[in-house]
């Protein structure tokens, strides 16, 4: 099913069945979004030269602004700001493991492995909700392909700048070895309402569909580039989406959300609707 066989409607049309679906969906990309967008900042000012700061700045913004309007299609089903963030529980969150993780100072290949297994993940799953059921993901998903496919780009450039590089090579397969795991994580479950989802024609592809697509795409680009990529074998089942997180994510949270309670606010600032840009 897809927007061509069936439209779900406007939000306070959908059944409690396809309710649950759309918001599964939609806090699936929101919350991968934002995180990822949080951890990215880590990199301003130290990103190695002036050039690569202000490009892993944009993307950020950009991942940011995805955010943001996911957040805001949620918005719709009735949710408030606050509760979707700023006074939220880190239980809350459902995003992939994958983007909580913490960057070193100076791995810069880590960053970018990161990034090109993100992005290509991304690229993936926009296509898949380009034809949704639910108008409001279908529309959306239109404005943020444009921008994830510049950010596969650039990250594929870096790659290629790492592989000509014995050293940055070495470090770049080692955050490959260690990353690829917790990537599989953006495909994982967040319970039975998945098969919901597809039935509904809300997403158009399975997350194993998505999954193998992701897998044969990443294999190509990084053999091409020298690299080895972990087998099945060699990889250990991930901790994945359905609110599990590593140590990592509750300081992370903590940071999230303290500007907020310090400046001892109770509502959300709203600067512009992502209906308006």
């Amino acid at each position: 099913m897809s927007a061509t066989d069936a439209d779900l409607g406007r939000p306070e049309d959908l059944s409690e069945r396809e309710r649950k679906a759309v918001e599964a969906q939609l806090f699936r990309l929101a919350d991968d979004e934002y995180v990822q967008a949080e951890r990215y900042t880590f990199w301003q000012v130290r990103s190695p030269t002036l050039e690569s700061d202000l490009a892993i700045s944009n993307n950020a913004q950009d991942e940011l602004g995805h955010a943001r309007l996911w957040y805001d299609a949620i918005q719709q089903l009735g949710y408030s700001e606050e509760d979707l963030l700023w006074e939220s529980d880190p239980s809350d969150f459902q995003h992939a493991t994958f983007v909580e993780l913490p960057f070193e100072e100076g791995q810069w290949a880590n960053a970018i492995v990161r990034a090109y297994l993100y992005d290509v993940a991304e690229d993936i799953r926009l296509a898949a909700v380009e034809d949704s059921s639910y108008r409001v993901i279908r529309e959306r998903a239109s404005r943020a392909q444009g921008e994830e496919g510049y950010h596969v780009e650039h990250a594929r450039s870096w790659l290629e700048r790492l592989a000509a590089d014995a050293d940055a090579s070495e470090r770049a397969q080692e955050a490959i070895d260690e990353l690829y795991p917790y990537a599989l994580t953006l495909f994982e479950p967040v319970g039975a309402v998945e098969s919901d989802i597809v039935e509904l024609g809300i997403r158009t592809q399975t997350l194993d569909e998505m999954r193998t697509e992701w897998e044969n795409r990443i294999v190509d680009t990084l053999s091409e580039l020298g690299f080895s990529v972990p087998t099945d074998a060699d990889v250990a089942s991930p901790i994945g989406r359905d609110n599990e997180h590593t140590d990592a994510w509750h300081s992370l949270h903590e940071e999230m959300t303290s500007e907020y309670r310090d400046l001892g606010r109770d509502s959300a600032t709203v600067i512009m609707d992502p209906e308006d840009e």
